[in-house]
């Protein structure tokens, strides 16, 4: 999918903000696209599935926005619920390290993109802090691409650490861990 953006040499700032995701779902998934390196077929799959997260109960998401009001980073999340299909794939994995119980009493990330032109601008950590600061459960989960990234550099400078490793969802052709932080997120880094 093509970007809008042009060659723009210098970027505009862009804010984080709440966001009805649903209504700009175009617009998200042509960032998740350019960020992933997703193909038109991909993200027709992908157009469903988002559409019936937005509608969980306590699904909510954030964007990062530019002045002129374009989309260029997103996260959404919700409660998690182990009757969830990403719960159940990653439950036998969870089980296998003792950290089964991480999947109650958890606000899950279940998507986390930013416009690769607008990344390393701390988009990221602003989209993901803003998203579980609201979250009145006491710990997060996410999961991500298991290769050393600095998407996962970020979660564990935000206190996610490993909670399993090398987890296989179908039809994903790179294995995932899947990460967990206590709420709120640190700080620190």
């Amino acid at each position: 999918m093509a970007s809008d953006l042009g060659d723009v040499p210098h970027l505009p700032a862009a804010t984080v903000e709440p966001v009805d995701l649903a209504a700009r779902l175009d617009e998200a998934l042509m960032v998740q696209a350019l960020a992933f390196g997703l193909t038109h077929a991909e993200v027709e799959v992908r157009r469903p599935i988002v559409q019936r997260h937005l509608l969980q109960p306590g699904a909510r998401g954030f964007a990062a926005l530019t002045g002129t009001g374009r989309l260029v980073g997103f996260v959404y999340g919700m409660p998690n619920s182990r009757a969830h299909w990403w719960s159940t794939v990653v439950e036998p994995y969870l089980r296998a390290t003792g950290s089964e119980p991480w999947l109650d009493g958890s606000f899950v990330i279940t998507e986390l993109h930013v416009h690769p032109r607008f990344q390393g601008r701390g988009l990221g950590r602003g989209l993901i802090t803003a998203i579980t600061d609201g979250a009145a459960e006491p710990r997060s989960i996410l999961s991500a691409i298991d290769t050393e990234s600095p998407a996962r550099a970020l979660y564990r400078s935000l206190g996610y650490r490993d909670l399993a490793r090398r987890v296989h969802f179908p039809s994903a052709p790179r294995p995932y861990a899947v990460m967990g932080a206590p709420l709120p997120l640190s700080r620190g880094n």
